[in-house]
């Protein structure tokens, strides 16, 4: 890394004199109060702006930190483990928010506020310090982007404009988590409303669906991720056009080239269902980036739920599993699930049983697996399973094999079963969820409740190349309200 930077970066003994303005600072924490950032949990953006800031300058120490009142707390770090806050010391985070522009000190035993900082004087010796400012619209200083190092060195203005760029992002993120969490909040304002006012809902109807149509569509993934030797599908259908269901999925990456999905479903409909929807989506995104086993995806789910004031006596019922792909070009899956129905297993006979042969199809449901936010205690269940070329695996939501195929009977577990054993497994995600669908629109009474559909598979030599990887999403909605059943 070059060791030389200009004269505009050295840190003049003139900052002695940088100290808070008594209403300055008080505008400044509303800004930080605003933003409700502290003390909440871990977040992949904020970890990997973290992590790029490591890497891009090569110092062994980065961290996004917001100032509070009398402490340093750490959104993210990387190489400070152990550590979630620091006191409001000066030299370092605490003078870097009184300046406009990026703070640079290349020996910290030579600057006069920093040399008697903890992190310097401290066991992790800091000799290099350099931060940007999270600066808001409105010019509060939330926190700052900091890199650190044990040994004196310098950095060059390119450098500099870097670390201001990351800063900017992390304000970006900031921003955008404040929109979502407004808009969680405002439709838990307008079913409040709607409780208290039966006969004003009945004129709203419009606006209402339309409101409940965009919300549904940001607790769902707007398309699925290109997965290398993988073909994916999706489905959702939602029931009714005035409620916000609690079905949900979602297909991600993770670490070390693995991949990591889930479907689930959250009780009840309506803002309260939306609230847990989302809050159960960020969790399993979360809890899977600190750890690689869906049992304790699932069981941080599960404490996540019985903590969250919102969630009230709520529950869901989920199934996470992980994907490890190997280098023949088949998939090992990892899959956990707490209360939901089984996945199913679809594999080609085999070779000497004929063409005309019926698709294997394994129910794949570890037992044990409890609901999730229930119970304190609940327990969840594993297993592990191989999907090799030719071969889908199928997760859906309940409200498939509770559609009527009469009136007074239900598809069910045994009828979803048949209709699998009697199509070709090797057709592809695809043109399975299509069939699933189709099977759903046939029969005489449609599906009453909402039903998520998820299909994974891997393509055989013989297939189209262009498929692999392939994702593709559908969202339906139910008749008007006056069609409604």
């Amino acid at each position: 890394m070059p060791e030389q930077a200009s004269a505009s970066h050295a840190v003049p003994v003139s900052r002695l004199h940088l100290v808070p303005d008594e209403e300055a600072e008080a505008d400044r924490m509303g800004a930080v109060r605003r933003y409700d950032i502290l003390d909440t949990p871990p977040d992949g953006a904020f970890d990997r702006v973290a992590a790029l800031a490591a890497r891009l300058f090569d110092v062994p120490v980065a961290t996004v930190t917001i100032v509070d009142e009398d402490r340093i707390w750490f959104k993210a770090t990387h190489g400070l483990d152990g550590v979630s806050e620091i006191g409001r010391d000066p030299g370092l985070c605490g003078s870097a928010i009184l300046r406009d522009d990026a703070l640079v000190i290349p020996d910290t035993l030579l600057d006069d506020l920093a040399c008697g900082n903890p992190l310097v004087t401290g066991p992790l010796g800091v000799r290099f310090y350099a931060a940007a400012p999270i600066t808001t619209v409105d010019g509060h200083k939330l926190g700052t982007v900091n890199v650190l190092d044990t040994r004196p060195r310098s950095i060059t203005s390119e450098q500099t404009a870097t670390l201001t760029d990351l800063a900017a992002i992390v304000m970006d993120e900031l921003e955008l988590r404040l929109s979502a969490l407004g808009t969680v909040r405002q439709e838990q304002r307008i079913a409040e409303a709607e409780r208290a006012a039966r006969e004003q809902a009945e004129r709203d109807k419009a606006a209402i669906a339309a409101f409940a149509s965009t919300l549904q569509r940001t607790l769902l993934p707007p398309a699925l991720p290109t997965v290398p030797g993988l073909e994916l599908a999706c489905h959702y259908h939602a029931a009714s056009v005035h409620d916000v269901g609690g079905d949900f999925y979602d297909v991600f990456p993770l670490a070390d080239d693995k991949w990591a999905f889930f479907l689930g479903d959250v009780c009840g409909k309506g803002a309260e269902a939306a609230t847990i929807t989302s809050l159960a989506r960020y969790t399993l995104r979360a809890a899977a980036q600190h750890t690689a086993d869906p049992v304790a995806v699932l069981e941080a789910l599960n404490s996540a739920l019985l903590a969250d004031v919102w969630a009230g006596s709520r529950f869901c019922t989920a199934v996470f599993a992980t994907l490890s792909p190997s280098p023949a070009g088949d998939f090992t899956v990892e899959l956990a699930t707490g209360g939901h129905p089984p996945a199913y297993h679809l594999s080609p006979a085999p070779p000497p049983a004929g063409p005309t042969a019926p698709t294997r199809v394994e129910a794949v449901h570890p037992a044990g697996g409890m609901l999730i936010g229930a119970f304190p205690g609940a327990r969840f269940a594993s297993t592990t399973l191989h999907l090799g070329a030719g071969q889908a695996l199928l997760l859906y939501t309940d409200g498939l094999t509770e559609a009527h195929t009469s009136a007074a009977s239900r598809l069910g577990e045994d009828g979803l079963a048949a209709f699998l054993t009697a199509r070709p497994a090797s057709c592809g995600a695809t043109q399975l969820i299509k069939d699933t669908v189709g099977l759903l629109d046939a029969l005489p009474q449609g599906a009453r409740d909402d039903v998520a559909l998820l299909a994974l598979s891997v393509p055989t030599p013989d297939q189209d190349p262009a498929l692999t990887g392939a994702g593709s999403s559908a969202h339906t909605t139910a008749a008007p309200a006056d069609e409604e059943r």
